[in-house]
C-alpha cells in the first residue's frame, strides 16, 4: 500500500478521536443531531460523520460547489444551525439537539419541502447538509464494508484488510 493511501485510511479511521475545530459547542450539538438524522446511524460502529464534516469545514475544503445565492459553506453551516436552534426554540422551547426526535424530523422536513427558509433557498440548504453528510459517510472504510465493498481497489490490491477485518467484527 502506498503511503498516501495508508495515511488516508488512517485519517478516516481515527476521525472519531479528532478534536472539533470548526463547530462551536452549540453548533456541535445541533450539527450532531442534524447529521445523525440525515445518516440514520444508530449502531455501535458509528461512522464519525460530525468529526469528518468538522474537519472539512475547518480546513476550508468545500464539498461540491458553491451557489451564488448561498454564503460560503462554513458560514452557511453556521447560519443554518443557528436557524434550526431558533426554530426549535419557537416550536419546542429548547435547542434543536434537545428537541424530541419527531420535532427534529418535522423541522428538517420543512426545509426539504419549502422554497425559502430564513431567506435562503431551502433546496440549497438541504443540498448543503446532505452533500457534507454523504461525503463523510461514504468516504469512511466502515461504509465501504456495509455496502459490501472491499474499499478502493488500490487498498485491496495492496492486501489491506476490510474495515470489519480491521475492527475484529
Amino acid at each position: 500500500m502506498t503511503p498516501p493511501h495508508a495515511a488516508l485510511k488512517e485519517t478516516r479511521m481515527s476521525a472519531r478521536h479528532a478534536p472539533l475545530r470548526f463547530f462551536t459547542g452549540a453548533e456541535q450539538a445541533c450539527a450532531a443531531a442534524v447529521l445523525g438524522l440525515l445518516t440514520g446511524q444508530d449502531d455501535d460502529l458509528r461512522i464519525p460523520v460530525l468529526e469528518m464534516v468538522d474537519a472539512l469545514l475547518a480546513a476550508g475544503e468545500a464539498v461540491g460547489w458553491r451557489r451564488a445565492d448561498m454564503p460560503e459553506d462554513g458560514q452557511a453551516w453556521r447560519d443554518t444551525l443557528r436557524h434550526l436552534d431558533a426554530d426549535a426554540g419557537t416550536r419546542c422551547g429548547t435547542t434543536f439537539a434537545a428537541a424530541p426526535q419527531k420535532d427534529q424530523e418535522a423541522m428538517l422536513q420543512s426545509v426539504l419541502g419549502g422554497a425559502d427558509w430564513h431567506g435562503l433557498p431551502a433546496a440549497r440548504v438541504w443540498s448543503l447538509w446532505t452533500r457534507y453528510a454523504c461525503t463523510a459517510l461514504y468516504s469512511h472504510p466502515y461504509a465501504w464494508d456495509k455496502m459490501g465493498l472491499p474499499g478502493p481497489a488500490c487498498l485491496a490490491d495492496a492486501g489491506m484488510p476490510s474495515a470489519s477485518a480491521a475492527s475484529g467484527s
